[in-house]
């Protein structure tokens, strides 16, 4: 599997790149220093994962990515954040990231991370998704978040990973082939399922409950 590493500390690249060496599976392609040089790296290059750092001077790893995904560039992104970063990362996961990591990795954790959101699926380690939930606690909800959510449809689990990779109801009605009002009808269904007030904390949810 071909990566790409966007940090802009060199020491932090080097790091990475030296643990990712040990793995027979893996190989650097090539290092970017700040989100403003990703687009091209990524046509240059065409890494299958991508491991970006969320907090970068110039163009963070959120406002990367979604210059990505208007250049139409689709390969999964691995965020490297801190315990700080719970406010990134809800960004992050609205704007369609696969997984989340903190820094400090081990390398059999993070070569499993690259191979998870390569086969398409989503992670966020565990200490990540404490953080954040943490985070949320602060916010208002309309209604609890019920510990074990109501089973959901396959239609509905479509409908979640359309909605964790950052789409809009307009652009999961016309990945569905449905109307935009069935859509808004299906996602409120969902919000109300999984006990949170909007979209970020479905993603969030369904992601802890291991629903996607």
């Amino acid at each position: 599997m071909k990566v790409l590493l966007v940090d802009d500390q060199t020491l932090v690249r080097e790091g990475i790149k030296s643990l990712l060496s040990l793995s027979d599976n893996l190989q650097v392609v090539g290092e970017a220093t700040d989100g403003d040089e990703v687009c091209q790296a990524v046509i240059d290059l065409k890494p299958d994962v991508i491991l970006m750092d969320i907090r970068m001077p110039r163009m963070s790893g959120v406002e990367a990515l979604r210059a990505m995904q208007k250049s139409g560039l689709t390969q999964p992104v691995i965020m490297l954040t801190t315990f700080d970063d719970h406010k990134l990362v809800l960004e992050a996961v609205q704007a369609g990231a696969r997984g989340y990591l903190l820094k400090d990795v081990s390398l059999e954790t993070l070569v499993a991370a690259i191979e998870t959101v390569y086969q398409g699926k989503t992670l966020i380690q565990p200490a990540v998704t404490e953080k954040i939930l943490q985070g949320l606690q602060g916010m208002q909800q309309q209604f609890e978040s019920y510990e074990a959510p109501e089973p959901l449809t396959d239609a509905e689990r479509k409908i979640l990973r359309l909605m964790a990779a950052g789409c809009s109801n307009k652009e999961i009605a016309e990945a569905l082939f449905k109307s935009e009002g069935t859509i808004k009808n299906q996602v409120s269904s969902l919000l109300a399922k999984l006990g949170v007030r909007d979209r970020t904390r479905a993603v969030l949810k369904a992601i802890e409950a291991g629903l996607i």
